[in-house]
């Protein structure tokens, strides 16, 4: 069967002409639209390409599930920064060219189709939906995916989307939340698929009142034992999928936590029948992360300290840009549970009216609309500090 046909709201050439007005704006636009990454890969990450660019994995074709360091280092890294010991619970893992891919993919190598539902939060990264209906299954949507009772009785349900922290919102939902989801979907016989590309980057504890100070003593701590004690839950913790991982799928991404977006390096991990299954079809069709970066990946899930020193700069945008929100008149911006966005409702009857509103400021955001509501915006913080301060600045009313 091939690709059925899909229809998207998330058309970037519908921002084209927001960006034309914000770029003539004296100091130049500042697009806080796509969450691109923009600061340096780590230097260990660079070493570790460049050391493998003419190894066997590199003139050899690399295996589909990765080297043997990759998959040690891909338990590791769950056991020391999620909690989470894969073989304990009977899970696998498969590395992906990115998590998109594997996103955009899921519904299809579930083998789902035609009279199949997939739930998924109303508030959502797109490419859920659009994965689902290049499967030909159908989208539906409800307000709180945690809400188990708006789609357990929903028929032919085979899959429900879970995203924490969320893009857009940022919201994180909390292990029993997620232990409900799970014994609900497990009841109709559906899978979980829980994108958790985000849950390094979750702000307990935060608040705007509260100013992230770096602290290098409790830095070098964080770097030497993980994050498991802060990071948004796992749909593959024990206490949510009580020691088992039948009929959850869990994705994570590289891209964020290690500005490592072009390097394209994620994974599937899960219930090891159906991520194996997965494994063999991605080796068929040849969806293979490239063997240098198979060795960059490598370092990358061991470098805890270069996510800390990240962490540390999304947070320190997040609040500056918060700032510049609230005296614009964005009421409801706040530091988001996890991720990098702010999400806030539109000051005027649509998102396109502040979008334009903004332009002529120079400063671009995300339309809600690409995410399932049109009455707010989105504000990435992957841009750089200089651009961030000034896009503060000019909320301000310094323009």
């Amino acid at each position: 069967m091939g690709f059925a046909s899909y229809s998207t709201p998330y058309d970037w050439s519908r921002v084209s002409s927001f960006r034309a007005t914000a770029a003539q704006h004296p100091g130049g636009a500042v697009d806080l639209s796509i969450g691109s990454p923009v600061d340096s890969v780590a230097p260990g990450v660079q070493k570790a390409l460049a050391d493998a660019a003419n190894a066997r994995n590199a003139y050899g074709y690399p295996a589909t599930v990765g080297t043997p360091d990759l998959q040690r280092a891909i338990h590791d890294w769950f056991r020391r920064d999620r909690g989470v010991d894969l073989e304990a619970i009977g899970a696998s893992v498969v590395p992906s060219v990115g998590s998109k891919e594997a996103v955009a993919l899921m519904a299809s190598l579930l083998h789902l189709h035609e009279g199949d539902v997939v739930v998924q939060p109303k508030v959502a990264y797109p490419t859920y939906a659009i994965g689902t209906q290049l499967a030909g299954a159908t989208v539906r949507t409800v307000d709180a995916i945690e809400d188990t009772s708006s789609w357990e009785n929903i028929e032919g349900v085979k899959a429900v989307w879970v995203n924490s922290p969320n893009n857009p919102s940022g919201k994180v939902l909390n292990a029993f939340q997620l232990h409900d989801i799970v014994v609900a979907a497990r009841r109709i016989g559906a899978v979980v698929i829980s994108d958790e590309c985000y849950a390094l980057l979750s702000w307990k504890g935060q608040s705007h009142a509260m100013p992230y100070l770096p602290d290098p003593a409790e830095d070098a701590e964080r770097a030497k034992k993980g994050f498991a004690d802060i990071c948004a839950p796992s749909i593959l913790d024990p206490g949510v999928c009580g020691g088992d991982a039948s009929n959850l799928v869990c994705l994570y991404s590289l891209s964020k936590q290690s500005n490592m977006a072009g390097y394209r390096v994620a994974f599937v991990a899960g219930d090891l029948t159906i991520v194996d299954e997965m494994a063999a079809i991605r080796k068929q069709i040849g969806l293979i992360i490239p063997g240098p970066v198979q060795a960059a990946m490598t370092y990358a899930l061991g470098d805890d300290a270069s996510v800390v020193a990240q962490r540390r700069k999304y947070a320190a945008r997040l609040h500056a840009l918060i700032d510049g929100l609230l005296d614009f008149g964005y009421a409801d911006a706040e530091i988001p549970q996890g991720g990098l966005y702010v999400w806030v409702e539109a000051i005027g009857s649509t998102c396109w009216e502040d979008m334009e509103e903004l332009a002529h400021i120079g400063i671009v955001p995300a339309p809600g609309e690409f995410y399932g509501d049109p009455t707010h915006l989105r504000f990435s913080v992957t841009a750089s500090d200089e651009a961030v301060n000034r896009a503060a600045h000019r909320l301000r009313g310094a323009y």
